[in-house]
């Protein structure tokens, strides 16, 4: 198969399982009209699959050191691409520990690697920012920030200085 039929197999999997109409309260906490539970797809064998090699594909053309994000959106994502590759992932923490190590970001990550931030849905690029600033603040180097979804709520300006690759925009979706 190739990447544009992966592609259409996981819009097709979104619409069906993830994409919601009705009422809801985000977590940037704007009111919507539809909501985006990617976890419905991350979390699904066949999403999972397509998810890590369009992801894959994403990155094909760069040199990926590991790649990780904010729990627990990026936590599927982030296992998905590192069991259908040689790269290694991570997970940053919404607060450090208060106990062991009291490390913000658990994983295989060392300063000075060239890291891939991902996460299922991006509204206003918060989730984002917060995995962005732990990574730098560790010492790696930012070289790629990938979504799912994008829904064209200011993520893409939040996250300009950065090469921002959502795999869908909302307006290809609702």
């Amino acid at each position: 198969m190739n990447i544009q039929s992966d592609k259409e197999q996981l819009k097709k999997l979104l619409l069906e399982k993830a994409v919601k109409t009705g009422d809801f309260t985000l977590a940037s906490g704007k009111k919507s009209n539809f909501y985006i539970d990617c976890r419905k797809v991350t979390l699904h064998p066949q999403g999972a699959k397509l998810i890590g090699k369009i992801l894959l594909d994403k990155t094909k053309n760069i040199k990926v050191d590991a790649v990780g994000g904010l729990t627990m959106g990026a936590d599927p994502i982030t296992s998905s691409i590192i069991m259908l590759s040689d790269i290694p992932g991570f997970i940053v923490r919404k607060k450090g520990k208060e106990h062991g190590t009291k490390q913000k970001i658990e994983g295989i990550i060392e300063p000075g690697m060239q890291v891939v931030i991902v996460e299922d849905v991006a509204t206003t690029g918060s989730s984002a920012l917060q995995a962005i600033q732990a990574v730098e603040d560790f010492g790696a180097k930012v070289i790629k920030v990938i979504s799912v979804v994008d829904r064209e709520e200011g993520a893409a300006e939040a996250l300009k200085n950065y090469d921002f690759d959502p795999i869908f925009k909302k307006s290809e979706l609702i």
